[in-house]
This record gives structure tokens, C-alpha cells and sequence, in this order.
């Protein structure tokens, strides 16, 4: 599944309220910190997480491994903030065709 435009705008709609839900710390990406997100991804299916990093390359490589750790699609990222999105067994947050 690959989310359409459409999905990631209604996505972003229902992000932008949202405040991070898993903050890294300075340990960085821990097993932890994954195991953190893939339940918060099972409990909400659209988090934010922030990455305290000033360094681009690092934030974006922190941003690619979350994603490909947890299975989630990428809603967005700006700045520090990362929106991601797995659809859970619930499916509580109905996506829009296309």
C-alpha cells in the first residue's frame, strides 16, 4: 500500500493538532525508543515523533530508520517533528480512496 496525495493531505489534517508523542533523547534511536513507537503506532495509528538534532543528514537518517523499523508511511516531516502513519487491526482513522 502506498498512500496516495489525498490520504497524506487528510493525514496532515488530522496530524496538525497532534503534539509528539515519542520524544528521542539523547541516546538516540534505541530499541527502546522503537518498541515505544511500533505501540504507539498499534494505540493511535498517527503519531509525531521528535528528533532533537541540529544535523540534517543524522535527522534524516533517524527519520528513514524509524520508518523502516516500524512499517509506518511517512505523513510529513518538518523540522524536528516527524508524522508517521500505520494502519492498525482497528482501523480507526477511515483513509479516503485514492
Amino acid at each position: 500500500m502506498k498512500l496516495s496525495n489525498k490520504q497524506k493531505q487528510y493525514l496532515k489534517s488530522l496530524a496538525h493538532p497532534l503534539k509528539p508523542v515519542v520524544l528521542l533523547g539523547a541516546n538516540g534511536l534505541t530499541e527502546g525508543v522503537i518498541a515505544e513507537i511500533d505501540s504507539a503506532l498499534d494505540i493511535h495509528e498517527l503519531i509525531k515523533v521528535r528528533v532533537p538534532t541540529s544535523d540534517r543528514e543524522t535527522k534524516a537518517l533517524i527519520f528513514d530508520a524509524i520508518i523502516r523499523e516500524t512499517g509506518a508511511y511517512k505523513v510529513q516531516s518538518i523540522g524536528h517533528i516527524l508524522t508517521i502513519y500505520r494502519q492498525s487491526e482497528e482501523r480507526k482513522i477511515q483513509l479516503p480512496r485514492g
